[in-house]
């Protein structure tokens, strides 16, 4: 029997390893609103080559216009106009505004403007397009009226606008009850995001292997004589590399020559890029989709067909068509204004130039087949009336 028994040892207790905790970015914009998203999306366009392309050639493909008023007396006055009215402090033409407002409405999601007035002549002198931030929107009298405040630093410190009739703003897809609008932009930071990362570590990836490392590796044999003096042959070593390296920098070749069991090696040389093709371009379709750009017109060749283009290319005829649906309005407010001023209560109407030249073709082969089929249809009412008469008598 034994006095002292040995105590037996507890139980292994299950142990957990936490790694560092992730947090999701599906929603990392969903914390910026106004100014700060405005912000954003500038720096996005900034960042991104593809969403700036993208958004010009929007701009540039929705095409010119003329604006055409009942009165012929006052259709050169408007012509002149529309060419040759200041936009700003450098911008010249009525077509010059309408650029920057649908870059501001497809960037922002909202387009602010204003019609400067003379205060002593009452004439229509210019044009300007602003930052939407800077006025608040508020609802009139009636609801069909808007009240237009420019923005101070506090809510107190906000001034209202003497003439909202002046002012130009339009809104994109603005939710219901709303009146601001929403970005072409929106919810594209966070892929932007990925997408811009993996762009980093590319660069990272080819400062680490395209600017080759070298792993240089001094073994000491079984000799007692050799470890002892292992300590300075390494500095030793390492001196000579170095002094080696620095030449090469200045275009002097030295060769490296030692005793002993010396292994160099590339740092990274076994380890191969990430293949990034795939990632990057299912990120690019994302971007893509959400602009309603073909990925031709980008320079991005992906395998496509012609019909497949061509499809492409009604569909961003459609788009582009319903841009110049929202900038319409205005362009009428505008044309409308300098008449009512100039003295004149002729209606303005905006006349757009047709898309590309393939519009054109497919118009004049659609006016072709119809005069054809026209001209058949009358020919076989001819063939019929004479049949007929033919057979009453």
């Amino acid at each position: 029997m034994k006095w002292f028994p040995k105590k037996k040892a507890p139980a292994p207790m299950g142990s957990i390893l936490q790694s560092t905790p992730r947090f999701s970015e599906s929603g990392w914009c969903s914390e910026f609103y106004g100014l700060e998203e405005q912000m954003l999306y500038g720096q996005l366009r900034a960042a991104v080559p593809v969403i700036d392309a993208a958004i010009g050639k929007i701009v540039r493909l929705t095409g010119d216009f003329r604006l055409v008023c009942d009165s012929r007396r006052f259709q050169s006055q408007l012509d002149t106009f529309v060419r040759e009215v200041p936009v700003g402090l450098t911008g010249q033409s009525l077509q010059c505004f309408a650029d920057s407002y649908l870059d501001s409405l497809l960037t922002y999601g909202n387009a602010l403007g204003e019609m400067l007035v003379d205060p002593r002549t009452g004439v229509l002198t210019g044009l300007q397009t602003a930052p939407p931030h800077c006025v608040h929107i508020r609802q009139g009298s009636s609801v069909s009226s808007r009240e237009y405040w420019l923005m101070g630093e506090s809510a107190s410190e906000m001034q209202r606008i003497a003439h909202p009739e002046r002012i130009l703003f339009t809104a994109l897809n603005p939710p219901a009850g709303q009146p601001y609008g929403i970005s072409v932009l929106r919810g594209l930071p966070a892929i932007s995001r990925i997408l811009l990362r993996i762009y980093e570590c590319i660069g990272q990836n080819y400062d680490r292997m395209g600017n080759v490392r070298y792993a240089v590796t001094y073994k000491p044999s079984g000799d007692p004589a050799e470890r002892a003096y292992a300590g300075e042959r390494t500095r030793q070593i390492a001196k000579e590399w170095s002094e080696g390296m620095r030449a090469g920098t200045h275009g002097e070749i030295r060769d490296f020559v030692c005793a002993g069991d010396v292994d160099i090696r590339v740092i990274g040389s076994d380890n191969a890029l990430l293949d990034t093709e795939v990632p990057v371009r299912q990120l690019l379709e994302q971007l893509i989709a959400k602009l309603s750009i073909p990925p031709f017109l980008l320079g991005l060749n992906w395998s496509t067909t012609e019909r497949m283009s061509t499809q492409q290319a009604d569909i961003l005829t459609s788009e582009l068509e319903y841009y110049r649906r929202l900038l319409e309005p205005a362009l009428r407010r505008i044309g409308t204004a300098f008449l009512r001023l100039a003295g004149s209560s002729a209606a303005v109407s905006v006349v757009w130039s047709n898309i590309n030249l393939q519009d054109e073709t497919e118009l004049a082969q659609a006016r072709l087949w119809n005069a054809q089929a026209e001209e058949i249809e009358q020919r076989l009412a001819a063939n019929a009336a004479a049949t007929g008469k033919e057979s009453f008598s």
